[in-house]
């Protein structure tokens, strides 16, 4: 079953700035999509436009089966969105940021359960920031923000979980630690997951399928082994390098004309 399906969508800010052509895409309830590609290919754009936040000029999005303009505020029970860094403005504490999706579940007085706490404090500790539960979100730092909103998106318990590089601003660990609580999430709770990375060798070792956008409007779609070929990441990226077989997966590492390994490239 597909739970989101894109048929020729067509979107651009200007006349001249067009973004997408004609783009069409099935993601299938339960897996795990990258949507890779150079700078200023679309993909927060497509992120965008899959919750709601921005409407396509031309053909059509579904989500569950619905056309997305008919979700009206209840969109909200279907995705939820983790953005790029985001620097906080108000003084809320971690354990507020993370409750505050919780909004759309709380009872008609308006006040939380003990379901509620539950989910919350979960999502905490899966994230591994339950210990900057009372922190300012302002007084933490990037990283430990980002684990935040990944936790906050947890929280909202939504089929579809849409995170816009959220491994930017997180070292090694925690980098892992991510794509796999996220795999975590699609395989225990059949969660539909779609991240936008810039990490092709994470891509290959924890998602199903590939979206690679190119600058031209082209596109892409496969398993990680279909799309990642070093003749299309030099056609798409315009880079040049290597890549080997590591185990179930690819490997592949970008050289540049200084790179000590740059005779790989050069022959």
């Amino acid at each position: 079953m597909n739970i989101i399906e894109v048929k020729n969508l067509r979107f651009s800010y200007t006349r001249q700035a067009v973004v997408f052509k004609d783009l069409s895409l099935q993601i299938q309830a339960g897996s795990f999509m990258a949507v890779a590609g150079p700078n200023g290919t679309g993909k927060s754009t497509l992120l965008n436009l899959l919750c709601g936040l921005l409407k396509a000029r031309s053909g059509s999005i579904k989500i569950d089966g619905a056309k997305i303009e008919s979700y009206s505020n209840k969109l909200a029970r279907k995705v939820a969105v983790v953005r790029q860094e985001f620097v906080p403005v108000f003084g809320f504490s971690v354990m507020e940021t993370v409750m505050m999706p919780r909004v759309h579940y709380l009872d008609a007085l308006g006040f939380e359960s003990q379901a509620d706490r539950q989910i919350v404090s979960e999502s905490l500790e899966a994230t591994d920031t339950i210990s900057l539960a009372s922190r300012p979100l302002g007084q933490i730092s990037s990283g430990e923000r980002q684990r935040v909103f990944i936790a906050r998106a947890l929280a909202q318990d939504t089929p579809i979980l849409l995170l816009d590089e959220p491994t930017s601003f997180l070292d090694l660990k925690h980098q892992v630690g991510i794509y796999d609580l996220l795999k975590k999430m699609q395989l225990e709770k059949s969660k539909t997951i779609v991240v936008v990375t810039h990490d092709i060798n994470l891509a290959t070792q924890y998602c199903d399928v590939v979206l690679l956008l190119g600058t031209r409007g082209d596109y892409y779609t496969g398993t990680a082994e279909e799309i990642f070929s070093e003749e299309r990441i030099e056609t798409v990226y315009g880079v040049k390098g290597c890549s080997s077989r590591l185990g179930k997966g690819n490997f592949f590492l970008p050289l540049g004309k200084f790179a000590k390994d740059s005779d790989l490239i050069s022959r």
